[in-house]
């Protein structure tokens, strides 16, 4: 089932580092930033984990929950999440069963041959597990700062109606 913006997430469970559990429901109440990239320890890939690890304190601050989603195993993850110091937990999504609901698995040219891989995107959730907003194909300078303005954004949204 496909992931649409303004509709709740479908059902889904996962494992991340820590042995956190993760699901549709698992975060209810509080807002989620699932972020999707290609692989540990790559150039792009750890420019982007550190700029969520240093602005980290201000997601929390702003209600929201960081997870990292990739198809790496939980061994590379832990070994990324130590080597980098990361204040959130990696999905090891290694069947790509998230991957392929959030739409985020394209068909990439890499030296010239067809391969399979991660489209960077992140994904909103809001606190009643409704996808808010997303981002697809992005490039890394300033993405962070975009996610945070539009989390600190919706957490503005929430106190009005509450």
């Amino acid at each position: 089932m496909a992931i649409v913006v303004n509709k709740p997430l479908p059902e889904f469970e996962a494992v991340a580092t820590g042995d956190i559990k993760v699901s549709n429901t698992s975060h209810m109440g509080q807002v989620v930033v699932l972020y999707f990239y290609p692989k540990d320890n790559t150039p792009g890939c750890t420019t982007e984990a550190m700029q969520f690890r240093d602005k980290y304190k201000d997601f929390v601050k702003a209600g929201a929950e960081v997870f990292g989603v990739s198809r790496d195993n939980m061994k590379s993850h832990d070994d990324f999440k130590a080597k980098l110091e990361l204040p959130f937990e990696l999905v090891a999504d290694t069947e790509e069963k998230l991957c392929h609901m959030f739409g985020v698995v394209k068909n990439k040219i890499m030296y010239g041959k067809k391969v399979k891989g991660i489209e960077r995107s992140t994904f909103l959730v809001g606190p009643d597990g409704i996808l808010v907003q997303e981002w697809r194909g992005l490039k890394v300078p300033g993405h962070v700062d975009e996610v945070l303005k539009a989390v600190k954004a919706l957490k503005h949204q929430v106190k009005k109606v509450a």
